[in-house]
């Protein structure tokens, strides 16, 4: 495991931060949009930054997603979800990041991603936000987990703690997590290490629940594991959000979620 901060803030075009719990949620709607960008921000992490005049007035609340339309093998169009990593509203730019594993048609589409392709995404998606009574966040779950965990915690408020604990394949699939202050910490664990996903599990659990709110994604079993490893804990069913992002050795349902949920 690592522990790492940071002093900087890293800042989002996202006016409201709680917007579940003020019943404004933003409607989802149909936005063509074409690629502007493809980096490799680790050796399995793909950021795709997209771009359109559809992204107008667009609004989202950190942690929601955009559907993207893409192709599978036999032709047919499927849904495969992302959360939104970041969105510049003056330059009309959103990105998204896409953990490379698998060979499913939302993979072969990142692959094969580049500047000036034409995307048809329906968004933002997702019901999950942050929680504007907690007094901490906890963030926990795997590489699919990173881009909603950091894009929630650099726009929580100024002073207000939080903490990630996820779960990446080594050392090279860390990123910079940018903090306004040292309260804000990023723990990771490495699927390659002998404590592997027992370790995040642990270090996860051993969070006090006073006051704090949980957030847990990833793949089903981690999710479910994490859950219930919080609940055992003294955390509240309330005081928990979960969401199963993919289903190992299963592919997504048409629609872009996991058949088998956490």
């Amino acid at each position: 495991m690592a522990l790492t901060g940071s002093s900087s803030r890293v800042r989002q075009t996202c006016p409201l931060h709680f917007r579940v719990q003020l019943g404004l949620m933003p409607e989802p709607r149909s936005l063509p949009l074409v690629v502007a960008s493809v980096e490799d921000v680790t050796p399995h992490m793909r950021r795709i930054r997209l771009t359109g005049p559809s992204l107008d007035a667009f609004d989202y609340f950190p942690g929601q997603d955009l559907a993207l339309g893409v192709v599978r093998d036999d032709g047919t169009i499927v849904r495969r979800r992302y959360t939104i990593r970041r969105f510049d509203a003056g330059r009309q730019l959103l990105d998204l990041e896409v953990v490379m594993h698998g060979d499913g048609p939302g993979i072969r589409w990142a692959r094969a991603a580049h500047p000036g392709l034409a995307a048809e995404a329906i968004g933002p998606r997702g019901k999950i936000g942050l929680d504007q009574n907690a007094a901490w966040h906890l963030f926990a779950g795997d590489a699919t987990a990173l881009p909603g965990a950091f894009a929630m915690m650099e726009t929580l408020p100024a002073g207000m703690r939080a903490a990630a604990y996820l779960l990446v394949t080594d050392l090279a699939e860390r990123q910079r997590f940018d903090a306004a202050d040292p309260t804000r910490t990023v723990t990771w664990c490495y699927e390659n290490s002998s404590k592997g996903r027992d370790g995040l599990v642990a270090a996860a659990a051993a969070s006090s629940p006073d006051g704090g709110h949980a957030y847990l994604a990833g793949e089903v079993a981690l999710v479910s594991a994490l859950k219930a490893a919080l609940l055992g804990r003294g955390w509240s069913a309330d005081q928990v959000s979960a969401k199963a992002y993919w289903n190992r050795g299963r592919a997504n349902a048409g629609h872009g979620e996991p058949e088998l949920k956490a």
